[in-house]
């Protein structure tokens, strides 16, 4: 699922390959060399997940993860100018004193918000100022992304949303296709 991450020990001795070893790794997070949601990786236990940033400083080369159609964590190369962004699923919003609202995200992330935003809808994070830019509403003609389930890895677009069965119908490459609300995010 989308809260289980991927250890930056695998990242960058496996997937990018920058590594050979656990101890290389170690050199390269200790460098400052990686960052993580444009902080540091503070340890190559730290885990990446879905829609995370990671910029490799020596090679100037950035990357967002993101699934393959088989469940797989994979990295999509990006422009640096990307690296500042991250969308993430808004899952509980709660009311604090003061009438301010708690959002809290898929990824472990909780911002103070004032922003019009429901449970379902994506939000754009702004990762340099760590605050939340746009919500990203759960609607009609929406464009999705599938982070589990048997449609793990797809994109699609909202055709309808059926809330009482907690479903949406999507049009995924011109197949008509009922995914379930927990296992989409929308990305646009």
């Amino acid at each position: 699922g989308v809260s289980k991450g991927i250890p930056m020990l695998i990242v960058l001795r496996d997937m990018l390959e920058i590594a050979q070893n656990r101890k290389e790794v170690k050199r390269a997070i200790n460098q400052k060399n990686v960052l993580l949601n444009q902080k540091p990786v503070r340890d190559e236990k730290n885990s990446a997940v879905l829609f995370d940033t990671i910029s490799i400083i020596p090679t100037k080369k950035n990357y967002r993860v993101t699934l393959s159609e088989k469940g797989k964590f994979q990295l999509d190369e990006i422009k640096e100018n990307e690296t500042n962004e991250k969308i993430a699923k808004v899952i509980d919003k709660k009311m604090l004193k003061g009438k301010k609202i708690q959002i809290n995200l898929s990824d472990g992330r909780n911002f103070l918000s004032g922003l019009k935003c429901n449970i379902n809808d994506s939000v754009s994070v702004n990762l340099k100022e760590k605050k939340i830019e746009k919500c990203i509403p759960l609607k009609e003609k929406s464009k999705i992304f599938v982070f589990e389930g048997k449609h793990v890895g797809k994109t699609g677009t909202i055709e309808k949303i059926i809330p009482e069965q907690k479903i949406v119908e999507a049009d995924v490459k011109g197949n008509k296709i009922n995914i379930l609300i927990k296992q989409l995010m929308v990305v646009e």
